[in-house]
Formats: structure tokens, sequence, C-alpha cells
């Protein structure tokens, strides 16, 4: 009898290993092959269920692309469709690569993640409050500033502390947007200069041909237009945040990129290119915990990371208007993803999609490696139980 059950135990964990033509699948991060047609009409019916005019997706496995696909308009009302060319914001995400460039100041000396910033540069926009001198880029990198996350969210649209600085967690582009002044005034630069330094420092060593805080003629001319959350087109020449992020380096939110380039950083950051050890280790030690139902998140320098058993995921989000984006990596496993849109609604999407890239859409694998897990559990107890009491009578 126990022979025959552990035989069963066998085959039915064989069964849930086996896989079809790899070819034709990816791996969701429990190792369950997702065929890709499977993704394309999961994709085809969330893009219509949320009104999604156009995307990029690109899926990384062992450190390596195994599919890239576009869909939908880059233009909607020209018909012109989204290609691996297609230039989109990439919104919060720019808070991960700029964490990533401004540990490149860190490893040359010039910038100590623990000094307070207004000793580099003071902010004449606070000043009035002498709290903000204990803001460091510590601080500003994982969301313990106490600004608000942009002063235009303000009554009076001014700028101002929260709460003291290193209480509490109150995310904000604000104290990205501070750091950055820093680095610059530490560089004796301008905006311009600033993003000469971020391709000399980062896209240029890691081959990221299309990967900008400040566009160029090449990013204007390719990218996608933006659409509200209902698909209506947004004038944005005249958006508020257009022209206010226009020509200037941005690090919260300003990064233009595609998916072929994106995929690259999020492979240098599983390799550990591009960055020193301890520089990688510092980037992603937990400072803030971030309120969220149901799940443990911490925020790093730069990154959120999940609190799931045995798992080593590091993800973002973004929202410009307009537009939305979504990575998740761990870089134990080297698996990956990365999602653009030309929506306000992508967001939505990407957390959907990073719940189904889990474990794919064939949930009764999952449920029978559990249930073969219970039954092993089940019958160690009930052999251990019989040989205690076996020995328990013995000594009688």
């Amino acid at each position: 009898m126990k022979s025959n059950i552990l035989k069963v135990v066998l085959i039915a964990l064989i069964l849930t290993s086996c896989s079809d033509n790899k070819t034709n699948e990816i791996d969701s991060y429990i190792g369950f092959g997702i065929p890709k047609d499977s993704i394309d009409h999961y994709l085809d019916s969330k893009m219509k269920e949320l009104n999604i005019p156009g995307l990029s997706f690109a899926m990384i496995n062992d450190g390596e692309v195994v599919y890239q696909m576009n869909k939908g308009y880059a233009n909607v009302e020209q018909k012109q469709p989204i290609t691996n060319e297609t230039i989109f914001e990439g919104a919060s995400i720019s808070k991960s690569v700029f964490a990533f460039f401004t540990m490149k100041f860190v490893e040359e000396g010039k910038l100590d993640l623990d000094m307070p910033l207004y000793k580099y540069l003071p902010y004449p926009d606070i000043a009035y409050d002498e709290r903000y001198k204990l803001i460091t880029a510590r601080m500003a990198l994982s969301h313990r500033t106490g600004f608000p996350n942009w002063r235009e969210n303000e009554d009076d649209k001014k700028l101002k502390l929260l709460f003291e600085p290193n209480t509490d967690y109150g995310y904000s582009g604000e104290g990205y947007q501070y750091l950055a002044m820093v680095l610059k005034e530490i560089e004796k630069t301008d905006w311009n200069g600033l993003e000469e330094l971020f391709q000399e420092k980062v896209a240029v060593p890691l081959g990221l041909k299309h990967f900008v805080f400040i566009q160029n003629p090449y990013t204007r001319e390719l990218k996608a237009e933006p659409y509200d959350e209902n698909g209506n087109w947004i004038d944005w020449k005249n958006n508020y945040w257009f022209q206010k992020e226009d020509n200037v380096f941005y690090a919260a939110s300003s990064l233009h990129t595609e998916c072929t380039d994106f995929s690259k950083w999020m492979i240098a950051i599983m390799n550990k290119e591009g960055l020193t050890e301890k520089s990688c280790t510092e980037l992603f030690k937990p400072h803030s915990k971030v309120p969220y139902d149901g799940v443990n998140v911490h925020y790093t320098l730069g990154f959120l990371a999940i609190d799931f058993p045995f798992t080593n995921i590091v993800l973002h989000s973004g929202n410009n208007e307009g537009f939305t984006s979504w990575y998740a990596l761990d870089s134990d496993k080297k698996w990956g993803f990365v999602l653009f849109a030309n929506s306000e609604n992508g967001e939505q999407l990407g957390q959907e999609l990073f719940f189904y890239l889990l474990t794919g859409p064939n949930l009764y694998k999952l449920y029978i490696i559990i249930g073969t897990v219970l039954i092993i559990i089940i019958i160690v107890i009930f052999y251990t139980v019989k040989f205690i009491r076996k020995k328990l009578k013995r000594t009688k």
C-alpha cells in the first residue's frame, strides 16, 4: 500500500513537471509553460475590456528575451501600428532607472547616500521649513522625505513637508527631483548635461540606444500618441505636465524608451552589470513598508519588493497622462516581463498580467502540486504516528 501511494505521488510530480514544445511556450514564474498564443488571447481580451489602443510586451526567461510582441495602434486616428521601435513614456518606472544612475555617483565618491542634500544644494522652495535639512539621498529614493508626490496636488500648489523626514513612507516625485537637482549641482551642469552623463554612465555601457530622460528627435518622431481611460486622444502639446517636463530631466517620470531597451536594462539588473555588488545590494535593501492589502511590500531605493515566500521579486509601475507601464523581475530566477501602453488603463493590465504570469492560465497544475505536497505530508504524519505507537507498545 505504501509503495503504491508513493508511485502515485511520483507520477503526479512527473506529469506536472513535464512541458510541451518550449518554442511555443514561455515559463511562468513558478515554471509552468504558458503557450504564447494563450498570452496573445489574454492580452487581446484585456485590451478590449480596458479600452487600450496599443501596447508593447516582452518576456524574459533565464536572462533572455524569449517573447516580444506589439499590439494595437501608436496612433489610432492614422491607424499607425505599435512596432518594436515605438517609444513610450516610462512614467514612474523612471524611478528605478534613476536610482541605478544615482548609485554611479555613490560609487564614484561624489554622493553620500546619508549626507543631508542641502549640504550639496540648499533648496529655496522649502527653506522656510528647517526640517528639510534632514533629507538625504537615501530618503529621497525610498520615499521618506515627507514631500508630497507633486506640489501641484496641494491646495496652495506649494512645496511642503507632510511629515518629518524619515519618520514615514510617502510616495514623492518631488523628492526624486530634488535629488536630480543635487546631481546636476555636483556636476556643475544643466539638465542636458545631466542627460549626457546618464548616457555616458548608464545607457551607452549597457547598449541602450533609445533610453533617455530628455527627448531627442528620434524619440519625438517615433513616440506613441497618448489616450485617456475612455480611449480618447490627449492633446499632449497643450497638456500641463508635458509642458512642465519637456526638455527637463525629470528623475521620477520622464524616461522615454521601448520594450527592447528596457528589457536589456532588466537583464543587466539580473546579471548585476553596470554596478558593483555592493551597489546592487544597497539598491534592493528594504527601507519603507508600503501599505498594500494582503501582501507585505517594501520600497527599496527605487524598487518595490514583494515579500512572497521563496521569491526575490522587485517591480514598479508607472502612470503619466496617456501612458502606463509595468515591469517585474527576479534576479535569482532571471525571470521578468515589461509592459508599455499608450493608455491610462495599462497599469491595471500590468497588475493583472503579473498575477497571470506567476502561475499561467492552467491553475489545475498548481492545485495538483499543492495536493501532492499535502498527500506527502499526510503520509509522513501517518507513518510517523504509526512508528511512535509501535515504540510506545514495546516499552510497556
